[in-house]
């Protein structure tokens, strides 16, 4: 009876080892990922964390240069743009500078940089150039834009790409001197008609501040209206005009020669605002990857000690079991 018993015992046991039951692939994936859980994972997650590490490292390391290329060019460029002051400072004695001067036909000229990463300077010039649109914009008058800088461009064309007159850019590829300015002055007098030529530029204090500021430019025959209407234009009238030329020729003159010195002074204060603004811009990208690194590493420490501990809880557990 013993014996007949254990034989069906034997029989029931072995009856499902020779006709094994369909596996379940849901229960075999699960199966899998416990595995993977156990051994693996630890080793990704360290190692993440280790390759994004390396990546805040080398991106710190491009910002810091960056910030050393963005000091040099600064204290190149300060001295030229602090010199260049004393062009339209006579101008602005002899003519003035009246914003609020109400003519027909509008330019404003924007000037912005061609390369980015310089803070919100370029986005300042454009909503100055839109309010100064708006504000000179009328049945009966008319505004556009001159554009120098690809940032400007890019800002500008989505909105207002029939108001765009003239484009030029890769102004600063080469280093700046009056005689560049004052061709590019040359050009955008032929290729645009104007009443005032208002001038949108971020003028620069130190590396930490720029102030945005427009410079107006009015035409010959504005100039000659608003001295005959009286005003601080009327003092013209007390000049005498040596040689052959009339006032108008004179006028005419001193509004292009204005306009060079006005946007040659405009384009270096716009280069010197964006190189201190590309400075601090840099300066608190390295800051802000230093942090990073810091808790990149002390996450690192957490999730290696975190490792290392189930490691050692494994190894003398399974001690245990062998020595029992």
């Amino acid at each position: 009876m013993a014996m007949a018993a254990l034989r069906r015992e034997g029989r029931r046991i072995a009856g499902p080892l020779m006709s094994p039951q369909p596996v379940n692939p849901l229960r075999s994936s699960l199966a899998s990922s416990e595995e993977h859980a156990l051994t693996g994972v630890r080793f990704i997650s360290t190692q993440v964390v280790r390759n994004r590490m390396k990546s805040v490292r080398n991106i710190q390391k491009i910002t810091k240069a960056m910030k050393m290329v963005a000091a040099s060019k600064l204290r190149a460029i300060q001295t030229r743009a602090e010199n260049s002051r004393g062009l339209w400072q006579p101008f602005t004695a002899l003519l003035g500078d009246t914003p609020s001067v109400d003519v027909k036909k509008n330019v404003i000229v924007t000037i912005s940089s061609d390369k980015g990463l310089c803070g919100g300077i370029n986005s300042t010039s454009v909503k100055i150039s839109r309010g100064l649109y708006k504000l000179n914009s009328g049945p009966e008058k008319e505004s556009k834009y001159v554009i120098l800088g690809e940032k400007a461009k890019a800002q500008l064309v989505r909105d207002s790409k029939k108001d765009i007159e003239l484009s030029i850019t890769e102004l600063q590829k080469n280093p700046l001197n009056y005689t560049q300015v004052a061709v590019l002055a040359d050009d955008i007098l032929k290729n645009v008609e104007y009443d005032a030529l208002r001038i949108v530029y971020n003028k620069f204090h130190s590396v930490v501040s720029f102030v945005p500021t427009t410079s107006t430019v009015l035409s010959p025959e504005v100039v000659e209206r608003e001295a005959e209407a009286g005003g601080k234009l009327g003092e013209l009238d007390s000049y005498e005009i040596e040689g052959g030329e009339t006032k108008t020729e004179v006028l005419q003159n001193l509004a292009e020669f204005q306009f060079s010195c006005v946007l040659f002074n405009a384009v270096l204060e716009n280069a010197c605002s964006e190189q201190g603004a590309r400075m601090s811009a840099m300066d608190s990208s390295s800051r802000n990857a230093g942090d990073m690194l810091d808790r990149l590493t002390l996450t690192y420490n957490r999730t290696r000690q975190a490792s290392i501990t189930t490691e050692l809880i494994e190894i003398i557990s399974g001690a245990s079991a062998l020595e029992g």
